[in-house]
């Protein structure tokens, strides 16, 4: 019982520890794609945010100061983005992976001629990390964050930007100005996820330490319909499945049989999600009956079983073998997810209508 006590609390923490990126930069994405701005460069943005607060808190032995800086790079890394993307209305989603392009080589070379060291920064005092502070930013974030949406002029501009820059410009909204705004705050708000990896799961930066990240936090931005609360909850979720893979690693299981269940299962719901959203885009995204469903999920299970038996050939041999399961194939369980996340919502969720639409003013 006791055992069991524990593992639910160290799953409890280490979700809570695991989610706080991936919530500030899921926030962040809201204000810009609120704004009618697609925010592909939440990764580059987490990255930069990582960086800099890593190499000034070195130097400085001041976190805070570190943390400040890091928003001001985060927030000039969005800055630039919006500059490409609201002025001069070049493609988002190009400019978006141009950015994350650039973070995954620049912070190397600049950690290669401040530190002689290309592969990351020096390690971090004890005193100069900050393990709980973002923690509790990043949920109070998600109730500062509803409240200006949703009780302040800026909310209402913004969601109206993001709906229809047309009826909000004739209303006197200054479309760019809030789309500017909506992105540099997703900047910031990123920054600090980045942050937090460099200065408070971990005590330096090192590449590509965001691991895909921004873009899991893009996709529980889809997960949540761009709302505040659901966005919480779907970055929990991913919390807690990046929690539980790293609580699975080592454990001794019945050979195969765990994972031909998991594989099962995968490919099922990914063919489901596959199968009823492109159903749904030949009805006219009408929902399918229930049991339409259900007898596509249960086929599509059946189906997969068989080829997966077929296929390997498990026998009664293998299914009482203990063996180790590849580290390999636990660690990709937030990364599948994402994908049938992606698969199975992004149909369903209801974008604001203006978003990845440039808005030039009508003279």
């Amino acid at each position: 019982m006791n055992e069991i006590i524990t593992l639910i609390t160290i799953l409890f923490f280490t979700t809570l520890r695991l989610t706080t990126p991936l919530l500030l930069a899921a926030l962040g994405g809201l204000y810009s794609e609120r704004s009618g701005v697609i925010n592909i460069a939440l990764e580059g943005l987490m990255l930069s945010g990582a960086f800099t607060t890593a190499a000034v808190t070195y130097y400085t032995g001041n976190p805070w100061i570190g943390l400040l800086c890091g928003i001001g790079a985060g927030s000039l890394v969005a800055w630039i983005y919006a500059i490409f993307t609201i002025k001069f209305k070049a493609d988002q989603v190009v400019s978006g992976t141009a950015i994350n392009i650039l973070m995954l080589g620049l912070p190397g070379f600049l950690s290669g001629a401040l530190f002689l060291s290309s592969g990351s920064t020096p390690q971090i005092p004890e005193d100069n990390q900050m393990p709980y502070f973002p923690i509790f930013m990043a949920f109070v974030m998600v109730a500062v964050t509803w409240y200006v949406l949703y009780r302040t002029p800026f909310g209402l501009r913004l969601r109206a930007v993001g709906e229809n820059p047309s009826a909000a410009d004739a209303a006197g909204v200054n479309v760019q100005k809030i789309r500017y705004a909506g992105v540099i705050i997703s900047g910031a708000l990123a920054a600090i996820g980045g942050a937090y990896l460099s200065i408070g799961q971990s005590s330096l930066f090192t590449r590509g330490m965001t691991a895909g990240r921004g873009f899991i936090a893009l996709a529980a931005l889809i997960f949540g319909k761009w709302r505040p609360v659901q966005t919480m909850l779907a970055c929990l979720l991913f919390g807690f499945t990046e929690a539980l893979t790293i609580q699975l690693q080592g454990i001794q299981f019945i050979r195969w049989k765990l994972f031909l269940v998991v594989l099962i299962i995968v490919i099922a719901v990914i063919a489901l999600f596959v199968i009823r959203v492109g159903m749904d885009k030949k009805t006219s995204n009408e929902k399918l009956p229930l049991w339409v469903t259900v007898t596509l999920g249960v086929t599509t299970f059946l189906l997969a079983a068989y080829v997966t038996k077929r296929i390997i050939g498990v026998g009664k041999e293998y299914w009482f073998t203990q063996t180790e399961i590849p580290v390999q194939f636990i660690q990709i369980i937030p990364y599948v997810l994402t994908i049938v996340v992606l698969a199975g919502f992004i149909g369903a969720s209801r974008a604001p209508k203006a978003l990845g639409q440039p808005y030039q003013k009508e003279r």
